[in-house]
């Protein structure tokens, strides 16, 4: 799914009309699968007392849509123009025809009680077309927005707060930058029209925005603005066609084997999870290889993989001389992993020197995975990036991505997809810049950022799971680029089904491992109708 500016929106939104899907039609396509989504919302509308906030512009004129619809089934639906509206205005003479109350800029006491005695709110003001501060009759709306959200105390409250819904983008949030103004709420909802704005998926518009529903508003498909567009936004349709199929025919051999060389003293557990996770998303085969000292206990806890004992230094780290162990193995891998607890010291960081070689010799042309600690032994690699032979991902998060990139974390931060393009070019890698969000950058392909932003996946180990996850799809034979995607969709999905389950405090890393095998089979049983995003 594309991700657009507000400037691409309206580019798409002028190429259909030349089509011939005119604006107006956009619009009551709009309007109406609004009203649906509202409908949905509520649990059914005849009797609900709805409260529209209707701007000057097209947004407003969704609204009034809106109106009319819900009007329609039976709700109680008032629409407040906060401005001026043009002067012959069809949408907001259907609205009055169908009975919707009309009030127009109403004090801001009166404003407040219906608000308050409302079952849902609807934000229909400004969408897109504007990011200057707020002002005046919007501004002062937006706070009395603020001051209704779940308060005690509030006697004249009928049956709790109102939902708050935004209509294509929350009044106050720029579409472009994620900014917000200071007079903006949070809403429960918003539901963006025919694409997601960029500023929806960035912080700290993703505080504001809350649940984010895409709606289709009969867009042609293929159109050449948007085809031009090169940020896409990960769907479980998408994910699930990109899978590896499990053919009856097929043996463990058909899947690959990943070889996971992670580990030190102090990081036993990310041995286990990185490996574990290599399991449970399908590899044929996974070997462990990590120092002496973790080898019994990864060995005791995890009996699916293959374990390669390696020789470390005094501290418990991987040895330089355990790249001779792997290359005298008689396995034939198909994806590597490096990083994961291994530690940062002069030994692991020449240990990574020496396995980039292998990459022109045991390990020639197999695609190479370098996480965690792996990164940042990396950065101390002197000219790198020409010592690789064969595709390689790397997946670090803000703090690692400046310590490859000598970038400030903020930089980073105020515009990951634009920071991840530029290195995934420049060394010809497939970048994952880990957060939420998270963002995967490949040469050549469209920039693709995951609908997933969840505080309970903020927890040590968690990472070496996702790194477990990848290489698991490489070694499959998916390619960088889809692996990478794919594997961070996984993921995330997984972490999501078990914050629904126990919520996100308290979140295990290897609570995921479990998760993964029917976050897989829920992706493969997805139909179209249920793949835009995450519920």
């Amino acid at each position: 799914m594309k991700v657009v500016t507000a400037a691409q929106m309206a580019a798409i939104e002028q190429a259909a009309d030349r089509s011939g899907v005119t604006l107006d039609t956009l619009m009551e396509n709009a309007g109406l699968a609004v009203a649906q989504a509202a409908r949905d919302d509520l649990g059914g509308v005849a009797g609900a007392r709805v409260v529209i906030l209707v701007g000057p512009g097209n947004n407003g004129a969704d609204g009034l849509v809106v109106a009319r619809h819900l009007r329609r089934w039976g709700a109680e639906v008032a629409c407040c123009l906060l401005t001026r509206r043009p002067e012959h205005d069809p949408k907001l003479d259907l609205a009055r025809e169908y009975g919707v109350q009309i009030l127009v800029s109403p004090d801001g006491d009166t404003l407040q009680r219906l608000l308050r005695r409302s079952r849902m709110v609807i934000d229909a003001i400004l969408g897109t077309g504007r990011s200057r501060p707020l002002d005046g009759p919007v501004r002062d709306a937006m706070l009395t927005l603020q001051r209704i959200r779940p308060q005690p105390g509030h006697p004249e409250l009928v049956e709790g707060p109102p939902l708050l819904l935004a209509l294509d983008l929350p009044t106050g949030l720029n579409p472009d930058t994620g900014k917000t103004d200071p007079a903006c709420p949070r809403f429960d909802t918003t539901l963006a029209l025919g694409y997601p704005k960029i500023g929806l998926l960035r912080f700290p518009g993703v505080e504001h925005a809350g649940r984010l529903r895409v709606l289709d508003i009969g867009i042609p498909p293929g159109l050449p603005e948007e085809q031009s567009i090169d940020v896409e936004m990960l769907t479980s349709q998408w994910v699930a066609s990109q899978l590896p199929p499990r053919n009856l025919d097929s043996h463990k051999g058909t899947y690959g084997h990943a070889l996971v060389v992670a580990g030190s003293r102090h990081y036993v557990g990310a041995a286990w999870l990185a490996s574990q996770a290599s399991v449970r998303t399908g590899a044929g085969l996974t070997t462990l290889a990590s120092p002496e000292s973790v080898y019994p206990i990864a060995a005791a806890k995890g009996v699916e993989a293959i374990h390669l004992p390696l020789p470390e230094d005094d501290s418990g780290r991987i040895a330089p001389s355990a790249v001779s162990v792997i290359r005298q193995s008689e396995r034939r891998f198909t994806a590597v992993l490096s990083g994961c607890g291994m530690g940062w010291s002069e030994g692991a960081t020449e240990f990574l020197r020496l396995l980039l070689r292998e990459t022109q010799d045991k390990l020639a042309g197999l695609p190479l995975l370098i996480d965690a600690d792996g990164l940042n032994n990396l950065s101390a690699i002197e000219n790198w990036p020409s010592q690789v032979n064969g595709p390689l991902v790397l997946t670090p998060h803000p703090g690692e991505m400046s310590t490859l990139t000598g970038l400030p974390v903020a930089e980073i931060q105020a515009d990951r997809e634009g920071v991840a393009r530029e290195w995934a070019g420049r060394w010809g890698a497939t970048f994952v810049l880990k957060g939420a969000h998270t963002v995967i950058a490949s040469p050549g392909e469209p920039v693709r950022i995951a609908p997933f932003a969840n505080p309970g996946l903020a927890t040590g180990g968690t990472g070496d799971v996702l790194s477990g996850v990848i290489v698991s799809l490489l070694a499959q034979g998916l390619p960088p680029s889809v692996a990478a995607a794919a594997g961070v969709y996984l993921h995330a999905a997984a972490g999501q089904s078990v914050t629904d389950r126990i919520g996100q405090t308290g979140l295990a890393a290897s609570d995921l491992l479990d998760s993964l095998p029917p976050t897989i089979a829920a992706l493969h049983r997805a139909t179209p109708d249920s793949a835009h995003l995450p519920s």
